[in-house]
């Protein structure tokens, strides 16, 4: 099973970013904090960062990571690349979140109903 889709302007601005970071990966977590009680956290790997249990997607030229401790938070995840004329981001459709924060970065989940890791 696939935790997470990367788009195809997702995987392009992956890639842009390995090879601009000079990284392995394009990491992304979750951790407590925020105004809806989680925030998504973004980061770069070296390869040797990477730990077990981490899912780690090919991209066109890298690789994307979704961290071990978050991947029950985001099973069934897309993550898509956008730009617009007030700026650019990555935007994130995560089936789990229960409610999020008008940023698009704090989210809060029903805990009850999240898949556990196996």
């Amino acid at each position: 099973m696939t935790i997470c889709t990367v788009t195809p302007n997702a995987d392009k601005q992956i890639s842009e970013l390995c090879k601009e970071n000079k990284c392995y990966a394009i990491t992304l977590s979750v951790k407590g904090g925020g105004c809806a009680g989680f925030e998504y956290e973004w980061g770069t790997a070296k390869a040797e960062d990477l730990e077990p249990g981490d899912e780690v997607i090919t991209c066109n030229e890298g690789y994307f990571a979704v961290k071990s401790h978050a991947v029950m938070f985001l099973i069934g995840t897309e993550v898509d690349y956008v730009k617009s004329l007030v700026g650019s981001n990555f935007e994130i459709k995560n089936p789990n979140a229960h409610s999020s924060c008008g940023c698009g970065v704090s989210v809060n989940f029903d805990m009850d109903n999240l898949v556990p890791q196996l």
